[in-house]
C-alpha cells in the first residue's frame, strides 16, 4: 500500500475541520473582518499599552490612591486594575466588531467605570452611559476618561429618558433577577435601524445565567444566545403581553 507523505496525510487530518468551518460560516465571517481590517489601516491600534498611554497617568494615579485598597478585592477597587479591564474591554469591542464598524452612536447600560466607551471613542465612536450614581469612584473615572454620563436609576416597566436613538445598546456584567429590574421591550425605542442590543449576563449563584422562562422570552423576541450573551436586532418583537423583567 502507497501512503500519502507525512504532510499530505496531516492535511487531510485537518480537512473535517476546515470543511465544518466552511459549512457554519466561520471561515465566511473570518475573512470578512480580515477584510475590513485591511480597507480600514487608519484605526486606533487596539492594544492595551497604547491605550492606557491616552489616559492622564497623573489623574488615574489619584484616583488609584483615593479608593484602591491592598491586595486582591472582590469590590469595586478592582476596576482600578486598568491593564486586566482595558484587555477585557479590547475583546469586548473586538467581539462586536466595533474596530471594524463606521461610526456609531452608542448607549453602554450600566457603564461603570467607562472604559469600554472611552476605547469605541478611541475608535471615532460616540458614547453615552447610564449609571447610578452611588459610587464617586465610578464618577471620577468617566470625568478623567470623558465619558459621557447620565445619572438614571432602571426600574421594571418604566421607560428609560429620551436620549434619542442609538445604532447600538449594550449592557456588562448584569444580572436579570428581582433586585436588578429593567423593561427590555423598552430598548426598541431606543435603537436606530438596523441597530443592536448587546447583553451580556453575569452568572449567579447557582451557576446558571438565566431561567428556562427568561430564556424564552428572549427567544421570544428574536434574540440570538450564546450562553451569556442575548443579542437583539433593531426588529426585535415586543409582544402585547410581557412578563417582569429584572436588570
Amino acid at each position: 500500500m502507497i501512503y500519502p507523505p507525512v504532510r499530505l496525510r496531516h492535511s487531510l487530518k485537518k480537512l473535517p475541520h476546515k470543511l465544518k468551518k466552511l459549512v457554519n460560516g466561520e471561515s465566511v465571517a473570518s475573512a470578512r473582518r480580515h477584510t475590513l481590517r485591511l480597507l480600514r489601516p487608519n484605526r486606533f491600534p487596539l492594544e492595551p499599552k497604547r491605550i492606557i498611554e491616552t489616559i492622564d497617568a497623573q489623574g488615574f494615579g489619584q484616583i488609584r490612591q483615593r479608593y484602591g485598597v491592598k491586595g486582591p478585592s472582590l469590590d469595586w477597587p478592582k476596576f482600578l486594575d486598568l491593564e486586566r479591564w482595558v484587555d477585557i474591554n479590547i475583546r469586548r469591542i473586538r467581539e462586536i466588531e466595533l474596530d471594524l464598524a463606521r461610526p456609531k452612536r452608542i448607549l453602554d447600560l450600566g457603564c461603570g467605570a467607562g472604559y469600554f466607551l472611552y476605547i469605541a471613542q478611541l475608535l471615532g465612536h460616540k458614547g453615552l452611559g447610564l449609571d447610578l450614581d452611588q459610587l464617586p469612584m465610578f464618577g471620577d473615572l468617566t470625568r478623567l476618561l470623558g465619558v459621557r454620563r447620565v445619572i438614571w436609576q432602571i426600574k421594571a416597566f418604566e421607560p428609560l429618558p429620551d436620549l434619542g436613538k442609538f445604532d447600538l445598546i449594550t449592557a456588562f456584567l448584569i444580572c436579570f433577577n428581582r433586585h436588578k429590574q429593567a423593561n427590555v421591550d423598552d430598548l426598541a425605542k431606543h435603537l436606530a435601524p438596523r441597530g443592536r442590543v448587546w447583553l451580556e449576563l453575569n452568572q449567579e449563584h447557582d451557576g446558571t445565567f438565566y431561567t428556562p422562562e427568561l430564556k424564552e422570552f428572549f427567544q421570544k423576541r428574536g434574540a440570538k444566545i450564546d450562553r451569556h450573551k442575548v443579542v437583539f436586532n433593531s426588529g426585535l418583537l415586543s409582544p402585547v403581553s410581557t412578563s417582569p423583567v429584572a436588570r
